[in-house]
């Protein structure tokens, strides 16, 4: 047996913990997006594939013989792409996925289907806004230059957002809920846009607005591709030896793993 872990989220550095732990051969991927992403305690590569067929040629050089895909819930493209190369290497894949968030009593959300949507969504009168999507697709909302941003990165982008107005905080989760009540009355935010990544690394800024009654442009999740799916490291585990995961997997059992450490 040896797995590869297509990483980058907390899920994915509790399974690579837990394999560690349990001297089970596999390697860990980082997509590279991050110049200083978490150490592993596995061996670790860094950088793309180049498409299906690079990620395909990689499962036979290393005699891969198990795909988890536990990237981003928005890295749509590395999904479909581990889903079709481990079928052309006759692989079998598992995601390891979060919950999405859900709207909770007193939540104001305009649920969007995609970043251009959530842009869209910002026409009208200047406001502040606290723009939680990572720094990928911050240029497409130079589109609407009203606004104050306030971006909270993990690292500082390569070259300067093009928005004429912004502040940016540099920041790793876990966040709290009195940092980011903080965060947000500090820099007088009217609005806030996020992804919705799930899990709870990055939930406090939901728990902050809801407090302070402003309105969440919330960004759906992409279609996943058809594969199987769960939500604890345990459910991977028996997955590996079993060839199943149980039917009554919940996200609990990773929040309650203590080598879990829960981030963005």
């Amino acid at each position: 047996m040896k797995i590869l872990i297509l990483g980058g989220t907390t899920e994915a550095s509790a399974l690579a913990a837990a394999l560690a732990e349990l001297s089970i051969p596999a390697l860990f991927s980082y997509a590279g997006r991050v110049q200083q992403p978490k150490p592993q305690p596995l061996p670790t590569r860094i950088g793309g594939f180049g498409g299906v067929a690079g990620l395909a040629a990689f499962l036979t050089e290393q005699r891969i013989t198990h795909l988890v895909d536990a990237t981003h819930p928005f890295a749509e493209q590395m999904s479909r792409n581990a889903v079709t190369a481990a079928s052309h290497s006759g692989i079998p894949l598992i995601a390891l996925t979060r919950s999405p968030w859900v709207p909770q009593a007193g939540d104001r959300w305009e649920p969007v289907a995609s970043v251009e949507a959530a842009v869209s969504a910002l026409a009208g009168p200047p406001q502040r806004i606290l723009l939680a999507i990572g720094r990928q697709q911050l240029a497409a909302f130079a589109a609407q230059p009203q606004h104050h941003y306030l971006l909270r990165l993990v690292e500082a982008p390569e070259a300067p957002p093009p928005l004429p107005r912004h502040h940016l905080v540099l920041d790793r989760g876990p966040f709290t809920l009195d940092g980011d009540l903080a965060l947000l009355r500090e820099h007088g935010i009217q609005r806030v846009v996020c992804k919705n990544a799930g899990g709870a690394g990055a939930i406090a800024k939901l728990d902050a607005a809801r407090r302070l009654d402003l309105t969440v442009v919330m960004i759906e999740r992409p279609v996943s591709p058809p594969r199987h799916e769960v939500h604890s490291v345990d459910a991977v585990l028996a997955w590996l030896h079993h060839g199943s995961a149980p039917e009554s997997d919940s996200e609990s059992a990773l929040e309650s793993d203590p080598r879990a450490e829960r981030g963005v």
